[in-house]
């Protein structure tokens, strides 16, 4: 059988490496790097994604996400603070159509919602997807790679779970990310169990402390997650 074409991060993976870190993202230096992005983006471009396996294809539309909400963020950086900025009344940044995939032009709304979402069903897929925002799950400084990918997504769901600033028990009441409100359906509508299932350490005993837990949404910071 033929081998399946591999998707080609190298140039991703050396522009991650060198402009993401401590979870912040170096905007300058990706707009310096810009045409080195763009060689990226085009090499997703030219990709047929049905011909790669499942686990590729979930990677690849989850790094084309990230990708491509950088590449948004520069055609209006330095000039914007938040990702909400680009746009216009009667369009929000995830509705532009700017993403050539598998030969149709379409949205970051398009890969999250019509192929992220329903194909994979994977609530991981939120803790691996950034939308350039500080309150999101922090954009990874590499490649989601098929091989890799059940670690990869394990690993990014972990952290954020378990970064005290981002969820939190103060007493009986869990504070956590509105993520988990807005997609109540991915998780099953049942946060908690989600949430249990990835704590470690103190934090996980601590929820395991109480027989009734109330839950309550952090605001949502859209400002930049820049360095």
């Amino acid at each position: 059988a033929d081998i399946p074409p591999q998707v080609d991060n190298r140039i991703y993976a050396t522009l991650l490496k060198q402009h993401v870190k401590k979870n912040r993202v170096d905007y300058e230096g990706f707009k310096r790097d810009e045409a080195l992005l763009d060689s990226y983006l085009a090499i997703l471009s030219s990709i047929d994604t049905d011909q790669l396996s499942h686990n590729e294809k979930f990677a690849f539309f989850i790094n084309a996400y990230n990708a491509f909400t950088i590449k948004l963020i520069l055609t209006k950086y330095p000039g914007i603070n938040s990702i909400k900025e680009i746009g216009s009344f009667f369009s929000n940044p995830w509705s532009q159509k700017f993403i050539h995939l598998n030969g149709h032009l379409v949205t970051l709304d398009y890969i999250e919602h019509e192929v992220l979402r329903p194909t994979f069903k994977d609530p991981r897929v939120h803790f691996a997807i950034n939308c350039a925002a500080k309150s999101c799950p922090p954009l990874f400084n590499h490649p989601f790679d098929g091989k890799k990918l059940e670690t990869q997504l394990d690993e990014r769901t972990a952290e954020f779970i378990n970064d005290a600033s981002v969820v939190y028990l103060k007493e009986n009441t869990l504070y956590t990310s509105k993520i988990f409100k807005w997609f109540a359906k991915d998780f099953n509508d049942a946060p908690l169990v989600f949430i249990k299932k990835y704590a470690t350490g103190d934090f996980k005993d601590r929820l395991a402390a109480y027989n009734t837990i109330k839950i309550s949404y952090l605001p949502y910071d859209w400002s930049l997650n820049r360095r």
